[in-house]
């Protein structure tokens, strides 16, 4: 019992042409599920404050655009290759919030305990869903009154001003889709354990194929860094080098003969001083003085 989520394929259609330009103009699906989050939020001000009937037509164009985001911010992640684990994330918070918010619509139109049950009953097909595909079955949707259906009866709200017979009939309708997609869960969870490891393998291949395109969209998105440009300013000048040291030919070093020019002369053994010998050339007087002191 699928209701008028049966409808959700020939709805998809209608909407192609428009997908088609969202695709082409890089619209993000977070926009979208942003915009039908709005569009929750108007028909619940329009609900709540315009009068029946004049709230109708309103309420009715604003749920429709709330629908039609919902439709196309999934459509439009499987189009561009953008379906990502915090794609999904956003789109079930965005679901659970804007069927909040037209609850919210009827808070001064009926009894706040009524408005509370309604509000816990509409929550309740959709937890069954997420638990069943959490245990490895596939994602249940529909049901006797599920999303479009709630939207549809908000409409009827506004424009007969019936709001607490139209709360009752939301509240009753949510637990008894919840019941029913209970049902059809468990049953598909106690089928052959072969078709739930299927399922469950579709999944983590899903997973993994998001996770990869996540990585693909955040590595497009790094910011590379461009090397700054060489400093424009003027260049040091070199210090000069200190003069080459002199070469051992050109002056003498300790312990080192004299030069050329001092070779004529005989040298004198000299005087050891500081454990270090200084050589020097010999003069004749001091040649002569030696003479005499050998004899």
């Amino acid at each position: 019992m699928n209701g008028l989520y049966a409808l959700k394929p020939w709805y998809a259609d209608r909407l192609a042409g428009l997908r088609r330009a969202l695709v082409a103009r890089q619209v993000s699906p977070h926009t979208l599920t942003a915009a039908g989050v709005v569009c929750a939020a108007g028909a619940a001000a329009a609900l709540a404050w315009l009068p029946a009937p004049s709230a109708a037509l309103l309420v009715a164009v604003l749920l429709a655009g709330r629908l039609a985001f919902a439709n196309l911010d999934g459509a439009l992640a499987r189009d561009t290759g953008r379906t990502t684990p915090r794609g999904a994330l956003l789109n079930e918070l965005g679901d659970r919030a804007a069927d909040l918010l037209v609850i919210a619509g009827f808070l001064p139109l009926a009894p706040l305990w009524l408005v509370a049950a309604a509000a816990f009953a509409t929550m309740l097909p959709s937890w069954v869903s997420l638990a069943g595909a959490a245990a490895g079955a596939p994602r249940r949707n529909g049901g006797p009154v599920g999303k479009t259906e709630r939207c549809l009866l908000a409409v009827v709200a506004a424009a007969s001003g019936w709001a607490v017979p139209v709360l009752a009939v939301v509240a009753a309708g949510s637990a008894v889709t919840a019941v029913v997609r209970a049902v059809w869960v468990w049953r598909a969870l106690g089928q052959p354990e072969t078709v739930v490891a299927a399922v469950a393998r579709e999944r983590v291949v899903a997973t993994e194929r998001a996770m990869a395109t996540e990585r693909d969209v955040a590595s497009e998105k790094t910011v590379v860094r461009v090397a700054e440009p060489a400093s424009s300013a003027p260049r040091r000048r070199p210090s000069p080098s200190p003069p080459p040291s002199p070469s051992p030919s050109s002056s003498p070093t300790l312990g080192s003969f004299p030069s050329e020019h001092d070779r004529s002369l005989p040298l004198d053994p000299g005087e050891v001083s500081g454990g270090i010998t200084h050589t020097r050339p010999q003069s004749p007087a001091d040649r002569g003085t030696r003479l005499r002191g050998a004899r």
